[in-house]
């Protein structure tokens, strides 16, 4: 169908004089058109159904809508990183094809949750009690360029998809904040763990950092 109306649009050109028929930008135009608007339709799938049925034999109630993850959760307040709890397509089905997904993360004090990124959402940061320092970095100028923030209670910080962020607790108070995500399963990518966990080859690393092989091997002790 919409072929046909690029070819409608050539033949009015035509008649209008602004190309010939035998024109190679006609051609040329036609092929722009029809790829920029199967891309559109490629890239963004449209959802056919409200939301995904729970598994066969499952009772379909207000159960299988409810996640009851975030209740009690086991804090280790003396901890060096921050404590994340998930909630994502992966322990609550009923996300499935929603396009959304929360975290709790809870901060003790002095606490950091890792410089990271998340490949496949957007992240939203509510402050639910304390004050928080957060960080993001943007890689879309020549020049990398980091902007820093502090966040207080009711505060909303955004991270894009894909850039790298992190936050630290430095208050002496426990922090706890509320995270969404536009996907059911962002992903974590953790440039600590990436990098220093996986035994890259040690020159590489050497040479990336210009650092001597005994700070790439101290770091990559503290990975688990």
């Amino acid at each position: 169908m919409t072929f046909f109306k690029s070819v409608h649009k050539r033949d009015l050109f035509v008649k209008m004089g602004f190309l010939s028929s035998s024109s190679p930008a006609v051609t040329a135009l036609l092929c722009l058109a029809t790829f920029l608007v199967l891309s559109v339709h490629a890239a963004d799938p449209e959802e056919i159904r409200d939301f995904a049925p729970p598994p066969t034999g499952t009772a379909l109630d207000g159960n299988y809508f409810t996640s009851t993850r975030l209740r009690n959760i086991n804090v280790n307040n003396k901890g060096a990183l921050a404590n994340v709890t998930a909630v994502n397509v992966n322990v609550f089905p009923a996300l499935s094809g929603l396009g959304v997904s929360n975290a709790l993360l809870v901060y003790p004090p002095g606490s950091v949750n890792v410089p990271h990124t998340h490949p496949r959402g957007t992240e939203t940061l509510f402050i639910i009690e304390g004050t928080l320092e957060v960080g993001l970095i943007d890689t879309t100028a020549p020049v990398p360029m980091l902007f820093t923030q502090t966040l207080h209670k009711d505060d909303i910080f955004v991270f894009p998809r894909g850039l790298v962020h992190f936050q630290i607790n430095k208050s002496k108070q426990t922090v706890r904040a509320y995270a969404s995500f536009s996907s059911t399963n962002p992903g974590l990518v953790s440039l600590p763990r990436t990098l220093f966990g996986v035994n890259i080859d040690i020159d590489v690393l050497t040479k990336s950092f210009e650092v001597a092989p005994y700070v790439i091997k101290t770091l990559s002790a503290q990975q688990p």
